[in-house]
């Protein structure tokens, strides 16, 4: 048994579940903040046998698509870590999915 942990943007949600729950997938959805750009994101725990593990993958990328680079301004720090405000213009990547599997030693339903 494996457990998927999966991260996708709350923009991306409720496609995933629906899609997720179509197949049969039972999702444990949990609120979470992204690192970089703070932004609301939607961690994604489910648990599966070994063999269904790439069609579980497949739902998510089908339904995240792939990541977008968009360009966003940070403001600009110098080396005496003063801000100053006017700001850098950034590009990052946001979308997509970030995907951990890990072994499951036990499982227990009540």
């Amino acid at each position: 048994m494996k457990l998927i942990y999966a991260i996708i943007r709350n923009d991306n949600e409720d496609d995933v579940l629906a899609a997720l729950n179509k197949e049969r997938f039972q999702v444990t959805k949990l609120a979470t903040t992204g690192g970089f750009l703070r932004k609301g994101n939607v961690t994604l725990m489910i648990g599966t046998d070994d063999d269904k593990v790439d069609a579980c993958i497949d739902v998510i990328r089908k339904e995240c698509g792939h990541s977008q680079r968009i360009t966003v301004n940070m403001p600009y720090i110098s080396g005496t870590s003063m801000v100053n405000y006017a700001s850098m213009p950034m590009q990052v990547e946001v979308g997509g999915a970030t995907i951990f599997v890990v072994n499951v030693d036990r499982f227990e339903k009540f």
